[in-house]
């Protein structure tokens, strides 16, 4: 394998995380792999965010920092993108750290070639405890039709993904972002990572999956976007549906179609554990409306879908059938799962 040692940008969006920013950037400043630059974009956080940012920048003359106008976490990345010089970028959440050797361990795996992209395993951190999870695919290097097989053509459409299509744990040659900016919904807050890494996917020519390779650590707060109620869930989902489905069309994505229907239908679960965590008793005249569209009833008869997991299948059942009855059941054995 080519042996390289290039610059890599590491873009880190940061929107009210002061509680966390320090030891996410001491975590990239400490990395013994040295050619960074680490590109902090304050997203106009209301907190103490942008001061601490500018410390850094201060004191550190590999960090640089972007004040912006709030456009949310794609608008921040994109901008990271249009300042970075590297020839790889890495895109680390403010809240989650990283160990030391990760870049070490991640550039070994490069080749030097356009449109890679090398993907390693993270650790999930709660309040309760830590959880490796790996990919969803076999440790290798994938290229041409192993590539287009195993890995695009699995991206999307499938109850487990292949690989989680989230910005982080992935470094990735700069050339494949070169043009996607037509493809972002800047105004999403759910799927922004699908919507900003599938056209990349898309386009990469070699993807390496790491083995046992937990140098991520995602933090799981609490009250989180995708972890509390939100009232917008189900709009921000049909644009993300909408420009998934752009993107697999114009990009020619293996069964681009049948595997986008079905990426919608499994979107659709988590309309519904929203829904059924809503605060006010209307979430059943909500559910009712929302799969009680002709459209929304259409494919979700018309499309089918493999569920596995007991808990999906409780959701798809209610989907499928969103009576009165069923839904209670479901809202209680959800309250009861939060509460663990």
């Amino acid at each position: 394998m080519k042996r390289t040692n290039p610059l890599i940008s590491i873009i880190v969006p940061v929107y009210n995380k002061e509680e966390y920013v320090r030891e996410c950037v001491d975590s990239i400043l400490g990395q013994t792999y040295r050619r960074i630059e680490v590109i902090l974009v304050d997203d106009e956080s209301t907190d103490a965010s942008g001061a601490v940012c500018d410390a850094y920048g201060q004191a550190d003359a590999r960090v640089r920092v972007i004040h912006q106008k709030n456009g949310g976490p794609t608008a921040a990345c994109v901008a990271g993108m249009e300042a970075a010089s590297g020839g790889y970028y890495m895109f680390v959440d403010s809240d989650d750290y990283l160990e030391p050797e990760m870049l070490v361990q991640m550039t070994g795996r490069l080749a030097g070639v356009p449109g890679e992209i090398v993907c390693c395993d993270h650790v999930v951190e709660k309040q309760r405890g830590t959880e490796e999870v790996k990919s969803g695919t076999e440790p290798g290097i994938y290229e041409g039709d192993r590539l287009r097989e195993q890995i695009k053509a699995k991206l999307i459409g499938e109850e487990k993904k292949v690989i989680p299509l989230s910005r982080c744990m992935k470094l990735c040659e700069k050339s494949l972002f070169e043009g996607n900016e037509t493809y972002y919904d800047y105004s999403l807050r759910f799927g922004d990572d699908t919507n900003l890494m599938y056209p990349a996917f898309l386009e990469s020519s070699r993807v390496v999956i790491m083995k046992d390779a937990f140098y991520y650590h995602y933090r799981y707060v609490e009250g989180s976007l995708v972890h509390g109620y939100d009232e917008g869930l189900f709009a921000g989902v049909e644009r993300l549906m909408e420009a998934v489905g752009r993107t697999a069309e114009e990009k020619k994505a293996p069964d681009a179609v049948r595997a986008v229907a079905r990426e919608h239908c499994y979107m659709l679960m988590y309309v519904m554990k929203n829904e059924l965590r809503a605060p006010d008793k209307g979430y059943r005249k909500r559910i009712q409306a929302i799969f009680g569209e002709e459209n929304i009833k259409t494919m979700l008869h018309n499309t089918p879908v493999a569920v596995t997991e007991r808990s999906n299948q409780l959701l798809y059942m209610g989907m499928l059938y969103p009576g009165g009855v069923l839904l209670r059941v479901l809202r209680l054995i959800l309250r009861l799962y939060d509460r663990r």
